[in-house]
């Protein structure tokens, strides 16, 4: 959303009337490592702080092992951090909004890529 020059914050924001969010650890961590000023990062902490946190324990990242076990054998490879992120999704039955075409790749995950979902 930064780069489409729309406030992250905002945009979330509005999606809370009729839906609710939910974060895990590497989106937090993946998104934050993108961020320039101090001032937003404490911003979208107090941000994410409210959201649904999807926790990664172990029967995620076994779910994780096996993803991406089966995606490198079938000669499909993803970042690591976005088969935790599948994983965290598909454990609470949540679709994730992205823009990053990897999770085209993950079986019977919902992505949502525009806006509109809004």
């Amino acid at each position: 959303m930064a780069r489409q020059k729309r406030y992250p914050i905002a945009v979330l924001s509005a999606a809370t009337f009729r839906r609710e969010l939910a974060i895990c650890g590497t989106v937090r961590c993946e998104v934050a490592r993108g961020v320039r000023s101090k001032a937003t990062l404490a911003r979208l902490r107090r941000f994410w702080d409210v959201m649904i946190d999807v926790p990664t324990d172990n029967a995620v990242w076994h779910e994780v092992e096996d993803l991406l076990y089966k995606l490198d054998r079938s000669g499909k490879q993803i970042p690591m951090a976005d088969a935790v992120i599948a994983c965290c999704a598909k454990g609470i039955g949540a679709a994730v909004f992205t823009f990053d075409e990897h999770f085209n790749a993950i079986p019977d995950l919902k992505v949502i890529s525009d806006l509109s979902f809004l």
